[in-house]
């Protein structure tokens, strides 16, 4: 049997790779973070705006209901002999209108509210987003150092972290 003999070749000590592999390790753990914050700015997006179309299904209910109760006001006036019980009926359906009226106004407005939170919420989820394609690019110019020896790489890569970090960040400050 032949004698299989493995060479190993061992470069010297490398100080600045060490660092440089340092500064990948931050930046991946940077990375999760961003990554983690932007999911969840997603999922409370998609529950702010599932939570307004809940208010808008509300408001529409509300508004059907007063357009039915205006139908039953223009029946009952289009009767050419109404009755006792038909102006006790008009003046229910007119209080009813008013109570429908009100509910559907605050309907409206939280339904306004909570879309207004859900598009707050997606533009702080691209922020987040842009930070982490930032920092998975500063990851990997990084990285690509130990395969080119280039100093340049790891420059580059820092300095797109350093925008994705604050990209990051500014979706805090919207």
């Amino acid at each position: 049997m032949a004698e299989l003999e493995i060479h190993h070749e061992v470069e010297g000590a490398d100080p600045l790779g060490k660092k440089i592999g340092v500064l990948a390790s931050i930046l991946a753990v940077l990375l999760g973070i961003v990554t983690i914050v932007s999911h969840r700015a997603h999922t409370d997006a998609v529950l702010f705006k599932s939570d307004a179309n809940d208010k808008w299904s509300y408001y529409q209910a509300k508004r059907i209901k007063f357009h039915s109760l205006e139908l039953g006001v223009d029946l009952l006036n289009a009767m050419p002999d109404r009755g006792p019980a038909a102006n006790l009926t008009l003046e229910r359906y007119e209080k009813e209108k008013k109570r429908y009226t009100h509910d559907s106004d605050v309907a409206q407005e939280d339904a306004t509210k909570m879309d207004e939170k859900a598009s707050h919420v997606e533009d702080q989820a691209l922020r987040f987003d842009f930070g982490e394609g930032l920092l998975e690019i500063g990851l990997v110019l990084t990285s690509l150092y130990f395969i080119a020896r280039s100093t340049l790489f790891p420059i580059v890569g820092v300095i797109s972290a350093v925008i994705g970090i604050g990209m990051a960040v500014s979706g805090y400050l919207l």
